[in-house]
């Protein structure tokens, strides 16, 4: 797992710091507008939110190293050629370049629900989510740092070249992306997308299009706050003690005993987002962005590890690309509404819709997840009808839930069955990998 995180921080990294590389190749290199600039990225973005779910069927399909090849190629072909392609052809190349990003991302997630237990996995995600801060705080950073100091050509190709051997090293691990009991699940065939794109699942890529919506926009206030306050030289210092926070919320949500429900995360990072505007210099902004740092990494990872639990293996990786889609669908979006808000009225009203944005997903994330189905159907949802042994729901009555009775020929027996759709806290009497339900859902 270590080995798979230090690959995975590399190439997420590089991946985080794209947008920075071809803006300053657009506006030092070729010496055009920052709106030319923003076309590329929009066009690099629109690729991987589109390409997740493509990606994810594929390597469902197909496996990971072929899917992992074939993007690196692309990769590298993409960015080495970047210094010598037209504006117009470059737009393309990004889109291209987006759509077969290397998953790096999708891949961890699915690594870690296949490698870890289920009482590991919320640890697990928080630790991936804490990676995820790592890399938005080191790559961008990086790359304004070398663009300041080489050629804009060689700063495309050290990212170029960072993406690809982040994918190559993945590659090389090749990590188990299915657990033991899980390795046959592609054999029984795909499960149709209305049995998992249900609204449990809608619920969770509400709720991850909002946390990032509400990022990208936390992003764009700072800036406008600092600016209107002639303080913009202390932004990277409040991004830093933002990203420091969400680092640190993210280790101390790992080590919880019990999670939390997302949209009750997401709720409350919308709603100690919104005071933020209140700070109006650099200090007292690093101050205000304290608490929704502490909420970030936990939000993000109860969103993997919810993802992780409602999709059936033969299609976790869909389901993690549609995860990357929403994610990637929100920080392209966040920006511009939160723009918007800035214009009409002051700075504070960025905090304010971006605080918003959250807390509308969490609503929405909230009501959908009470629409979802309390029980999941299963081979032994066939066992209360006529003719099979009548079996208590668990939870029934007093006793723990593996004490149920099945009634045949007129005598009582206690039986043990696995849970269905169900993940209590007490002992059910068997392993967890041998309780069926995909998308769990509590008593």
């Amino acid at each position: 797992m270590a080995s798979l995180l230090g690959v995975s921080l590399l190439a997420r990294a590089a991946i985080t710091a794209d947008v920075m590389a071809l803006t300053m190749y657009v506006v030092l290199g070729l010496d055009m507008s920052y709106a030319a600039a923003g076309g590329v990225a929009a066009a690099l973005t629109a690729g991987v939110a589109l390409g997740g779910p493509l990606l994810g069927r594929m390597i469902d399909w197909r496996g990971l190293r072929p899917v992992l090849l074939v993007t690196v190629v692309l990769q590298v072909v993409f960015w080495l050629s970047v210094p010598i392609l037209p504006y117009g052809i470059l737009l393309g190349a990004a889109f291209a370049a987006g759509l077969l990003m290397v998953p790096a991302q999708p891949v961890t997630r699915q690594a870690i629900a296949a490698m870890t237990t289920a009482g590991q996995r919320r640890a697990a995600f928080a630790l991936e989510s804490v990676q995820g801060e790592l890399s938005y705080i080191v790559g961008p950073a990086v790359v304004i740092l070398c663009a300041a100091k080489m050629s804009p050509d060689v700063v495309t190709w050290g990212v170029g070249a960072t993406i690809a051997a982040g994918g190559a090293g993945i590659a090389l691990l090749n990590p188990p992306l299915r657990a033991e009991d899980e390795a046959d699940a592609g054999a029984a065939g795909r499960p149709p997308r209305r049995e998992w794109l249900g609204a449990g699942m809608i619920a969770v890529l509400t709720m991850a299009f909002g946390a990032t919506t509400l990022l990208s926009g936390v992003d764009l206030a700072i800036v406008a706050t600092l600016e209107e306050a002639n303080q913009m030289s202390w932004a990277a210092v409040v991004v830093a003690v933002f990203g420091v926070a969400s680092v640190a919320g993210g280790l101390i949500y790992g080590a919880l005993p019990r999670p939390l429900p997302t949209w009750l995360l997401l709720g409350l990072l919308g709603l100690v987002t919104i005071p933020a505007g209140l700070a109006h210099d650099w200090p007292w902004l690093c101050v205000a962005v304290v608490g929704a740092g502490l909420l970030t990494a936990p939000a993000l990872s109860t969103v993997a590890d919810a993802v992780s639990r409602l999709a059936p293996a033969s299609v976790r990786g869909e389901a993690t690309g549609l995860q990357s889609s929403a994610q990637s669908a929100g920080f392209a979006l966040g920006s511009p509404i939160v723009g918007v808000a800035i214009d009409v009225s002051v700075p504070a009203g960025g905090f304010a819709a971006a605080g918003l944005a959250g807390l509308a997903a969490a609503l929405a994330g909230c009501l959908l997840s009470r629409r979802s189905p309390a029980r999941t159907r299963s081979p032994l949802s066939d066992l209360g009808r006529a003719g099979a042994p009548d079996l208590e729901p668990c939870g029934a009555g007093a006793r723990p839930a593996h004490e149920v009775r099945a009634r045949a020929d007129g005598r009582a027996a206690p039986v043990r069955v696995p849970h269905i759709g169900c993940e209590c806290d007490h002992d059910c009497g068997l392993p967890a990998q041998q309780r069926i339900g995909a998308s769990a859902t509590p008593c």
